[in-house]
């Protein structure tokens, strides 16, 4: 019978996490993502390890499952599926609540039934508006997306938009949903996104022009909103 491997404490080391980091390759794969902090793609990791770019991903995709990594999508809002880039994961949790919500809602939003993504958006576009209602009653569309964003744990900070333009941006230092992305990336990244675009529409501007870039930056993801249009 195989007797599970305890550490000093008397802890279990023999768990999901302990055997992906058995293999040496899987190891480094860990060290270099956490190393860089815009995240790594498969193709950025091949090229460092000198892996096959098959069989950096399927490491990748092992660390994935053992919740060591996460991966996304920097879409940036443009159309086309771009590489997934992976990060490190982080070791602030979600709340209970938010966590049994959105855990029953991924199980209900199964591929098989359409883009999960734009499902996803619709829910949180709801759930933004709904949110939204809570945020200070004077504060415009920006600083009301910032409060609900903190609110959530987010840890946003508002930037100015790009050189020369008009618009903001709000950077997310901090995602306390992490693991859950994991789970599903695109349905979490749809959701949050869906909910940005609610908080928005709530307080009277726009939400279709919002963005958000899972990594968009090297500390953090970000969400892109256009110059606020009030609607009539």
């Amino acid at each position: 019978m195989k007797m599970a491997r305890t550490g000093p404490t008397g802890e279990t080391n023999d768990t999901p996490r302990h055997r992906a980091l058995g293999s040496e390759s899987r190891a480094t794969i860990v060290r270099l993502v956490r190393a860089a902090a815009g995240g790594l793609t498969a193709a950025d990791v091949a090229a460092t390890t000198g892996q096959h770019l098959s069989t950096t991903r399927a490491h990748l995709d092992r660390l994935v499952d053992a919740g060591l990594l996460v991966k996304a999508r920097p879409s940036g809002g443009a159309p086309g599926r771009p590489a997934w880039r992976y990060r490190a994961v982080g070791a602030d949790p979600a709340p209970a609540p938010y966590r049994t919500l959105t855990k029953a809602l991924l199980e209900h939003l199964s591929p098989a039934r359409g883009d999960i993504r734009q499902a996803a958006a619709r829910v949180g576009r709801d759930w933004g508006r709904q949110l939204a209602a809570a945020a200070p009653p004077h504060a415009g569309p920006v600083d009301a997306v910032t409060a609900v964003l903190r609110g959530l744990g987010f840890d946003p900070h508002r930037q100015p938009g790009p050189a020369g333009g008009a618009g903001a941006e709000v950077h997310l230092r901090a995602c306390p949903f992490l693991d859950l992305v994991g789970q599903n990336p695109d349905a979490m990244c749809g959701l949050h996104a869906g909910m940005v675009r609610g908080v928005l529409e709530h307080r009277g501007a726009g939400g279709d022009s919002a963005v958000l870039e899972p990594f968009g930056a090297p500390d953090a993801c970000v969400v892109r909103l256009s110059p606020a249009r009030r609607r009539d």
